[in-house]
C-alpha cells in the first residue's frame, strides 16, 4: 500500500508544478508582463529560472530522480514565489488560501526533502522488492 502511495503523492506533489511550468512556457509574455507588472526586476531571467525549476524539479520529483534535490529546486522557487506573489496580498481570501496552499505543499516538499522519492522510483530501483 505504501508503494502505490509513495507513487501517488509524487504524482500530486508535481502536476502543479509542471502544470505551471508549462503555463509559463505557452505564456511567456503574460507571465513575463504581470512579473513586470508586480515590480519584479529582469521578469524574463526570473521567467527562465522559475520555468527551469517548477519544470524540471516537478519532473524529476514525478519519476523520483535525485528527488531531494528535485524537493530542493521546488522549495527554492516555492519560498520567494510565495513571498513575492502570494503574501503581498495577504487581506484578500483568495490570497490567503494561496498561501497556504503553498505552504501545504512546502509540507510535502519537505517529506520528501528527508525521506526521499519512495517505491517504485528511479532512485530505488534497486530495492523494489522492499515496496510490497
Amino acid at each position: 500500500m505504501n508503494a502505490i502511495l509513495n507513487i501517488l503523492a509524487r504524482f500530486l506533489v508535481s502536476l502543479i508544478f509542471i502544470m505551471s511550468g508549462f503555463g509559463k512556457i505557452t505564456d511567456f509574455a503574460g507571465t513575463s508582463q504581470f512579473m513586470e507588472m508586480k515590480g519584479f526586476p529582469m521578469p524574463d531571467f526570473f521567467l527562465i529560472g522559475a520555468i527551469f525549476l517548477e519544470f524540471v524539479g516537478g519532473m524529476l520529483l514525478l519519476v523520483g530522480f535525485r528527488a531531494r534535490i528535485a524537493a530542493t529546486l521546488l522549495i527554492v522557487f516555492l519560498i520567494p514565489a510565495t513571498l513575492i506573489f502570494h503574501v503581498s496580498g495577504i487581506p484578500e481570501q483568495s490570497q490567503i488560501v494561496e498561501t497556504l496552499k503553498n505552504l501545504a505543499i512546502l509540507g510535502a516538499l519537505v517529506k520528501f526533502l528527508a525521506d526521499g522519492a519512495g517505491a517504485y522510483s528511479i532512485d530505488n530501483r534497486g530495492s523494489l522488492e522492499q515496496a510490497a
